[in-house]
């Protein structure tokens, strides 16, 4: 398969040529490094590859938006299109080639949510696992919708720091999202999302189908560590998404003589080429440069 460009001029290059479709790439940075920009050079990137852009999903459950459709307006003069996390969606002309899903779609409307299990008593957790499994209908439908129209995209955004992976609620959204949605065959989807009614779309699905493995996925992950070399010395813990990423790809600070400059290094590029070295990096109105 042809590989997936990052839309970030020479990264491609470092990385053997691009990302591999129907792997995951996860990349890793505090916040503010330029993670929310890189994401939308690659989403943006096809459509000159695929001819449809990809799809955004924001996790952010506190703090701040991540301002994916400010820097999209900026710097592409897309505008994204939201789409509803909290209304069923509807079945019957679903596969009206007219109709749109969306671009980006932010699971939780509230703010002040916590995001790993030491944060909530048992209650709260549980109410926490209801509440994802209500929306969870909203982003079969944003995935699947958009992939049978084309897109071959997904950037997954505002994963939030945590002591232990294992423990955050947004990292198990992900790990569902992921398998159940992003690397499962296209027809078993629908049948998560039509459920009762899939005999009745049965001819639509399958005139529909995608290959999943032609999709790539980008998790932007926020770290506690600021530091280039600190991220690049950061073990990992159990549920670490990075263990099982095929590319991992840092984002950090460095020293250069008085002054801190930000900095990439590609940690695994599993299988491909890819540069040892760390190659430094600015954020300009539009995106990403690398310097």
């Amino acid at each position: 398969m042809s590989r997936l460009s990052t839309g970030v001029a020479g990264l491609d290059d470092l990385l053997g040529g691009g990302l591999l479709p129907g792997r995951l790439t996860v990349v890793v940075g505090a916040t503010g490094i330029g993670k929310t920009q890189l994401g939308l050079q690659f989403a943006h990137a096809g459509r000159n590859q695929e001819g449809r852009a990809g799809i955004i999903l924001d996790l952010t459950a506190r703090g701040d938006s991540q301002s994916q459709g400010e820097y999209a307006q900026r710097m592409f003069d897309w505008k994204l299109q939201p789409a509803s996390a909290a209304a069923p969606p509807a079945l019957d002309d679903f596969f009206n080639p007219a109709r749109h899903f969306g671009d980006y779609l932010h699971v939780f409307d509230r703010r002040g949510k916590r995001v790993t299990r030491a944060d909530l008593d048992f209650e709260a957790w549980h109410d926490w696992r209801a509440e994802l499994n209500a929306r969870l209908n909203a982003a079969i439908a944003f995935f699947y919708g958009n992939f049978i129209h084309g897109v071959r995209r997904a950037v997954i955004d505002g994963v939030e720091p945590v002591g232990r992976p294992s423990d955050s609620i947004q990292l198990d959204l992900f790990d569902y999202v992921y398998h159940q949605i992003l690397r499962k065959e296209a027809d078993w989807v629908a049948r998560d999302l039509f459920r009762e009614r899939f005999r009745e779309f049965a001819a639509a699905v399958a005139a529909a189908h995608y290959n999943h493995e032609q999709i790539g996925c980008l998790l932007l992950y926020t770290s506690a560590e600021t530091m280039l070399d600190e991220l690049i010395r950061r073990p990992l813990d159990e549920g670490d998404v990075l263990a099982n990423a095929n590319t991992v790809i840092h984002l950090g600070k460095v020293r250069d003589g008085d002054k801190i400059r930000r900095a990439l290094h590609i940690a695994k590029h599993r299988g491909s080429a890819a540069s040892d070295q760390t190659v430094p990096f600015e954020i300009t109105a539009h995106g990403l440069r690398l310097v």
